[in-house]
């Protein structure tokens, strides 16, 4: 599914974004992550083998959510969900986040840390199936 322009502009002011993954027993697992996009899939980098990257190894449903700046109409705040399905690849956690940095704390802020930088780390691709939420992004009227 090709990732709409105004959900580009969404994620290019660096809005903290709320990824949802499902535990062993059915429970929900929720992080707050920076996010990007990359061939038209959502890209999170993590260092270390953290509980949601296990959980997408097993289990590859996620959503994502995210906040907008703007306001609707009706005075509501947009916000954008992603649904879909999430991959692991190990190695490049770092070089992407080194480039999320530039947008979430600024330009020239080295990101990660020095004493982790040179580990693999994961990247997980999130391949949306559909978008909801308030916004540009589902026309359907509220």
């Amino acid at each position: 599914m090709e990732i709409p322009q105004v959900v580009h502009e969404l994620v290019a002011t660096g809005p903290l974004a709320h990824l949802t993954t499902l535990n062993a027993d059915g429970s929900p697992q929720v992080s707050v992550v920076w996010v990007g996009i990359q061939d038209d899939e959502f890209v999170c980098g993590h260092m270390l083998e953290q509980q949601k990257v296990k959980n997408v190894r097993r289990d590859a449903r996620v959503v994502l959510s995210l906040l907008g700046r703007a306001t609707n109409a009706k005075g509501l705040q947009e916000y954008l969900v992603v649904y879909g399905t999430a991959a692991i690849t190990e190695g490049g956690a770092a070089a992407l986040l080194q480039r999320l940095a530039s947008v979430y704390l600024g330009p020239g802020v080295p990101f990660p840390p020095e004493s982790v930088r040179e580990q693999p780390g994961y990247i997980l691709h999130l391949t949306p199936e559909r978008f909801a939420g308030i916004g540009p992004w589902n026309p359907r009227p509220r």
